[in-house]
């Protein structure tokens, strides 16, 4: 199967976010255009997003805590600005609203220093700062200025988050909230949520301090070739170069190169075995698979681990549509297939 009929087998989908997926991001049809937006209807009120959002009340708050893993706020606001859901939606100002109150709380304005792990936790209610560098999950603040941003939800606050971030930023250009004080490297993690938030409020805003930092940000990957050690040229860690679909909060060089994608940051030479690594994980009868996944099971009760959606399980040989779309786009926007 060739690429072209994969897209067609995208468009035919049951799932109208696979299809927004297939004509914005694989065809760059206009995200503008009516046909689009009508497209977008259909996705906020496709089962799938009446499942994500079943917790949201009248008021229009998500009566679960923000960051429950992987149906709070956090996590759903991340999803829907993935999937096509239309900007502006006020029916979730209030929860947007939320939960950028908890990324914004006191505690993130405090620091405390200290010297070892065990005294990390015994203030909770200021930031870690060991060896100069801010021990904190600087990727909640990220996702949220992202998240907000994307779906329209943004009040004079993004402002305060990306500022946050920038304060928190360690010299090698990251961020970490590794609280052991040897710890002197970013993780990849919390560096590529916070690097795409501070993106598109660069976008929104033209600041040219948070520019700055998506730079130096893009270096922490680059230096490495998003996924090998730059010491030895090992692979950092094997979850790395699976695929998977949602990320959540975590890390693979899809997820990675689809980060870059959106940033239009495609020309640096670097990027090459990643992408070549892709490439090679298609299948043979087309598509791409997801080879593992971060939710444990699917169900409407709030769980640790659990999702409100199933997104296609995992297989070494079966068609993810969301990992195929998302495959599709980086490689396109890389140029390495044709329209």
């Amino acid at each position: 199967m060739n690429h072209a009929e994969i897209v067609d087998t995208l468009l035919k989908s049951d799932e109208p976010s696979i299809r927004w997926k297939a004509r914005v991001n694989v065809l760059g049809e206009d995200p503008e255009s009516a046909k689009i937006k009508a497209l977008e209807k259909e996705v906020k009120d496709s089962p799938r997003v009446k499942a994500l959002l079943q917790k949201v009340d009248k008021s229009g708050h998500l009566k679960v805590n923000v960051y429950a893993k992987w149906q709070g706020a956090q996590w759903v606001f991340m999803t829907l600005a993935d999937i096509g859901y239309p900007r502006g939606d006020k029916g979730l100002q209030a929860t947007a609203d939320e939960m950028v109150d908890v990324w914004l709380g006191e505690r993130f304005f405090n620091e405390v220093v200290i010297e070892k792990k065990a005294d990390a936790y015994k203030n909770r209610l200021a930031i870690p700062l060991m060896q100069g560098r801010h021990r904190t999950c600087a990727s909640q603040q990220g996702n949220a200025l992202y998240s907000v941003l994307k779906l329209g939800l943004e009040d004079e606050r993004i402002h305060q988050l990306a500022e946050r971030l920038l304060y928190w930023q360690w010299p090698d250009g990251g961020w970490n909230c590794d609280k052991e004080a040897s710890a002197d490297t970013s993780t990849f993690i919390h560096t590529l949520w916070s690097m795409r938030g501070l993106d598109l409020y660069t976008k929104e805003t033209g600041d040219k301090k948070a520019a700055a930092s998506v730079r130096r940000a893009a270096e922490v990957f680059l230096s490495r070739k998003l996924y090998k050690r730059a010491s030895n040229g090992k692979v950092i860690r094997e979850e790395f170069v699976k695929l998977h679909y949602p990320l959540y909060w975590h890390y693979d060089i899809l997820g990675a190169l689809k980060v870059f994608a959106d940033m239009d940051m495609t020309k640096d030479v670097r990027f090459g075995d990643a992408l070549d690594l892709l490439q090679e994980k298609e299948l043979p009868d087309g598509g791409w698979p997801a080879e593992s996944r971060y939710y444990t099971k699917v169900s409407d009760k709030i769980a640790l681990g659990s999702d409100y959606v199933d997104w296609g399980g995992t297989s070494s040989t079966k068609m993810n549509e969301w990992v195929t779309a998302d495959a599709l786009h980086v490689l396109r926007k890389f140029g390495r297939i044709k329209n």
